[in-house]
């Protein structure tokens, strides 16, 4: 099993539950994102219930020089990372293009496209130097099907695409594997921030259906590390039963109650 697990928005959701997977493993865990409360909370829970090494870095990674610093501030044997798994990610707002909101589709680009450059630059390196690693991302079924009003989310969620092919290639030969997780619905934190905290509107994208869970992606991303040092997992695409792509979803009607 990998000794060291860096996981990027590992206060909720997707980024949680694999923290909570990989610790269940015996590996050791770096835990980053933005709300300290949180982190501190899981790594006493994980360090407690595992007895593995945890170490939680809170910051902004849509600052480069803040992930920079994070980064360069990790030492001793978790400075070595076998697994990087790039989480943290977002979207905002869902209009249509001509009425989308700018400072959402710079958070979106911030957080889903440069953050994710910003951390696995300062990563990969240290992989190559080992002779080996693991690089996951976090993409979407919106990373090959854009859908309506949501063009700029789909368009960072290419990129984290796009990336995740440049990187294979990239690293062929150097020892570093890359592996894209690409989801459908899943039940997060996604739509409350999507929608800038109406519960109402988050809670109506899973009307009718069984979403995915953060679990479930988790599980799938420990299968995808768990393969012989020969196999690459180059992309999973996982969706509810309920849903069988960006744009066709089954949504189960309640029936009327019983006269």
């Amino acid at each position: 099993m990998v000794r060291t697990v860096m996981v990027t928005g590992a206060t909720s959701g997707i980024g949680e539950a694999t923290a909570r997977a990989f610790a269940g493993e015996g590996a050791n865990l770096i835990i980053t994102g933005r709300r300290w409360d949180r982190l501190k909370a899981l790594k006493k829970e994980l360090e407690a219930d595992h007895g593995v090494e945890v170490l939680a870095l809170a910051f902004d990674i849509r600052d480069r020089k803040q992930c920079e610093s994070a980064v360069d501030s990790i030492s001793g044997d978790l400075a070595t990372v076998d697994v990087l798994v790039n989480n943290a990610g977002l979207a905002a707002g869902l209009d249509h293009f001509e009425e989308g909101e700018v400072n959402d589709w710079e958070m979106m680009i911030d957080t889903n496209v440069k953050g994710l450059l910003y951390i696995t630059r300062r990563i990969v390196p240290r992989m190559v130097a080992a002779g080996g690693g693991h690089v996951v991302n976090i993409g979407s079924i919106a990373g090959t099907q854009p859908y309506e009003k949501g063009a700029v989310y789909c368009a960072s969620k290419h990129a984290v695409h796009a990336l995740s092919q440049g990187m294979r290639i990239d690293l062929l030969g150097k020892g570093v594997k890359v592996t894209e997780i690409r989801p459908g619905m899943v039940e997060t934190e996604f739509s409350l921030v999507r929608f800038h905290g109406d519960e109402r509107r988050a809670g109506g994208v899973y009307d009718g259906v069984t979403p995915l869970t953060g679990e479930d992606v988790a599980e799938a991303v420990l299968w995808a590390i768990m393969q012989p040092p020969h196999v690459n997992i180059d992309e999973i695409v996982l969706t509810p039963l309920a849903q069988a792509n960006a744009y066709y979803t089954f949504r189960q009607k309640e029936q009327p109650d019983a006269k």
